[in-house]
């Protein structure tokens, strides 16, 4: 069932100057984009679509076209493609045609990943994009300036990402399709492993496995959340330097004890290192689930010399990675804001810290994310968003699925009591701007495009 993996190794771009990318827009290629600008290769890129990263990469001075086009490729001595990019692209095609090398996304990330002393791979079912994002604006606060290559956007930074002239690359790593298999961490990190991406894997076994391979895959130390049963098993098979990280657990390298809130649904802990007092962490995000991500990101900042005071200056100035409980504005007096769970997991953790908020009520906008998913996990969809006092349903966003009828939305509303069925976003919109009143949170749950009713509504 697995793949034979892609390693181009550290040659890859050897005798190449010019590099075009294909859907240059997309928040995983800016990065790459402007780490390998800044080491001096020529770039141009296409996209179908305008952006802010377009007008981003076109003020860096390099040529975006707006279109596929065949011409595009002209030039280039490779074509980085993501994997959003259909196999019959226009581009794609031109660049075989004439004998241009062609590699995805995820293969040239595994190289970048390469060129840092330092390469520190967040990986996890949940809260890979928060973490990094922590520990990028540690690495930043301190003035080590890292390079950067994370799935949200981080307004310290101004960017999904960042090409610094640190020793450190910061990198979300991604389980899906085995992605994170390309990268060689220096430092690997497992914050947990959890039910999803099934349609690919096929089984939990399958899916640690995965894990396995790429705790495996760290040359130095890998850190993992002890308090998770699966990492833990998948811990127990390592021929590698283990350093745990935990709440629950008696004994861990880096502990959360005295863990409390300071305020309904914002957390402080007490570190502990080795056993031994090591600095007082305020979290100013919200949710019990940051905790974990906090020590996370104190275990690789204090395991690269940084001080248990550095680390509490970056968990209380780190305010959240976009699409992260972000908050978008108000509607009839109602606080609007979006969030990209969509596992039950997630939006437990997700909505259990919005009803500690205490708003008078919590309508929920949820966009259910392909339809594998929404059937094999229907029963906690349904247990899970019950935590909302209202719960609005979007169609399902097959987005790399076929629909084949046997899973819709209409299954989904039937078994939550009171839910609200609409035909789209704009409906979705419609009906908050009907209801939501003063002293409710409107929250928008989903990794698709459902984050624009937040838009609609406030506008």
């Amino acid at each position: 069932m697995y793949k034979v993996q892609s390693d181009y190794g550290r040659d890859l771009l050897d005798g190449v100057k010019s590099i075009h990318f294909i859907g240059c827009g997309g928040s995983g290629m800016y990065p790459l984009i402007q780490i390998l600008a800044a080491r001096g290769y020529h770039i141009t890129g296409s996209d179908v679509l305008e952006g802010s990263i377009l007008d981003s990469e076109r003020a860096m001075g390099i040529a975006v076209t707006l279109g596929h086009r065949a011409e595009n490729i002209e030039g280039a001595d490779l074509v980085v493609y993501s994997a959003a990019i259909a196999a019959d692209n226009v581009e794609l095609a031109a660049a075989q045609a004439h004998g241009v090398r062609t590699i995805e996304r995820s293969v040239l990330l595994g190289y970048v990943s390469r060129l840092y002393k330092t390469s520190i791979c967040v990986a996890g079912t949940h809260g890979k994009t928060t973490t990094t994002a922590m520990i990028t604006t540690a690495l930043e606060l301190a003035g080590r300036d890292p390079s950067a290559v994370i799935g949200g956007k981080l307004p310290l930074i101004g960017g999904y990402g960042k090409s610094g002239k640190g020793d450190e690359i910061v990198v979300e790593a991604c389980e899906y399709a085995e992605t994170f298999l390309k990268l060689t961490p220096y430092f690997g990190v497992i914050l947990n492993i959890d039910n999803d991406h099934l349609d690919y894997y096929g089984t939990m076994g399958e899916l640690k496995f995965a894990f396995k391979r790429f705790a495996l895959m760290s040359q130095y130390v890998v850190f993992v959340n002890v308090d998770d049963r699966n990492t833990l098993d998948v811990m127990f098979s390592l021929d590698r330097r283990v350093r745990t990280f935990g709440v629950d657990a008696e004994e861990c390298d880096f502990k959360a004890a005295n863990v409390q809130e300071y305020r309904p649904g914002f957390y402080e802990f007490d570190l502990l290192v080795l056993g031994r007092p090591s600095g007082h962490i305020r979290l100013s995000i919200p949710g019990r689930h940051n905790v974990y991500n906090a020590l996370a990101m104190c275990a690789v900042c204090i395991s690269l010399g940084m001080t248990g005071e550095q680390c509490a200056a970056a968990a209380e100035h780190f305010k959240g990675a976009s699409r992260r409980f972000e908050i978008y504005g108000e509607c009839n007096g109602a606080v609007v804001a979006d969030d990209y769970a969509h596992h039950p997991t997630e939006l437990e953790a997700t909505l259990k810290t919005a009803r500690q908020l205490g708003y008078k009520r919590l309508i929920a906008v949820h966009q259910p994310f392909t339809y594998s998913r929404t059937k094999a996990l229907m029963d906690d969809f349904v247990r899970v968003l019950q935590l909302a006092d209202v719960v609005v349903l979007t169609p399902i966003l097959g987005s790399r699925e076929v629909d084949d009828g046997s899973v819709k939305t209409a299954d989904l509303a039937a078994r939550i009591p009171g839910a609200v069925e609409v035909s789209s976003l704009e409906d979705a919109a419609a009906w908050v701007k009907a209801n939501a009143r003063e002293g409710d949170l409107v929250l928008t749950l989903g990794c698709g495009d459902g984050y624009q009713v937040c838009t609609m509504m406030v506008q």
